[in-house]
């Protein structure tokens, strides 16, 4: 029984003291130098090129309602039937 709980206690004392080195080595892998930078920015730039070319056909639209909205409705032409039934 003994053994038990001295096992857990060493799984927790190392648990401990390396958990947090997993912090210290994510720590010296974000201050290393990554030149991905003008990829970033082109994916950026690509991003950016899929929204505005996803914009011109939408504002298209928004301008032809706008248009068919300015014309009004048309008035409806009465239709007069004559005794032939045309």
């Amino acid at each position: 029984m003994k053994n038990t709980t001295l096992k857990k206690r060493l799984a927790l004392c190392f648990t401990l003291l390396f958990g947090d080195v997993a912090t210290l080595w994510a720590s010296d892998a974000v201050r290393e130098a990554d030149n991905s930078n003008l990829f970033v920015w082109i994916f950026l730039a690509f991003c950016a090129l899929i929204i505005v070319a996803q914009l011109i056909p939408a504002v298209m639209v928004l301008l032809g309602f706008a248009k068919g909205a300015k014309k009004g409705i048309p008035e409806a032409v009465p239709v007069t039937i004559d005794q032939n039934g045309q």
